[in-house]
């Protein structure tokens, strides 16, 4: 099932989230439902806050990113409770957007490689090192957990000139392809 995305301005979004545990009711359906709704909406990573829930809980699928004839190093996968072990390399500039703030895109700087752990779909603890665009996927999701948002990396001035769309996406004066809920509407 397609899930609506929180949009900008909403309180789930500056949340830190909550440990879930195995029993968490019906993960394995909303896991699945995560997918399909990232995927409907042509994302790369889906975070439990977008979908108005305050857990430490998202995914990723990177391998989207990458071109068929490329070498594709991406990876499909679920982070649950996740911790950010530690964040190494030079810092690089990307231009990221975000489902729950559609149609802006800017430049952010993010460390190349990173450790994280975490509890895998089957809860099987998992410690891994990510680089590339895949660790800056995990980055921009792991944010959202944390209660951040990519605008957050970004200098005062800049956020200051977003300031007037940002506020039209929570009203919900905002063309977009999927399902969306927005704070001030």
């Amino acid at each position: 099932m397609v899930l609506p995305i929180v949009a900008y301005g909403d309180p789930v979004l500056r949340k830190v989230g909550v440990e879930i545990s195995k029993d968490y009711p019906d993960l394995a359906k909303l896991l699945d439902d995560m997918f399909e709704t990232m995927e409907k909406s042509k994302g790369v990573g889906l975070a439990a806050p977008q979908i108005n829930k305050a857990i430490r809980l998202f995914i990723i699928d990177s391998t989207r990113m990458y071109d068929e004839d490329e070498k594709n190093d991406g990876v499909r996968e679920v982070f649950i409770n996740a911790k950010m072990i530690k964040e190494t390399g030079d810092d690089w500039p990307y231009e990221e957007g975000c489902l729950s703030i559609p149609n802006i895109r800017e430049d952010v700087y993010r460390n190349e490689t990173i450790r994280i752990q975490y509890l895998d779909r089957d809860f099987k603890k998992q410690e891994k090192e990510f680089n590339g665009l895949t660790a800056r996927v995990i980055q921009h999701e792991y944010d959202h957990i944390e209660g951040k948002l990519f605008i957050d990396h970004l200098k005062p001035l800049k956020r200051s000139l977003l300031k007037g769309r940002l506020e039209k996406i929570s009203k919900g004066n905002v063309d977009v392809s999927y399902k969306m809920k927005f704070p001030k509407k």
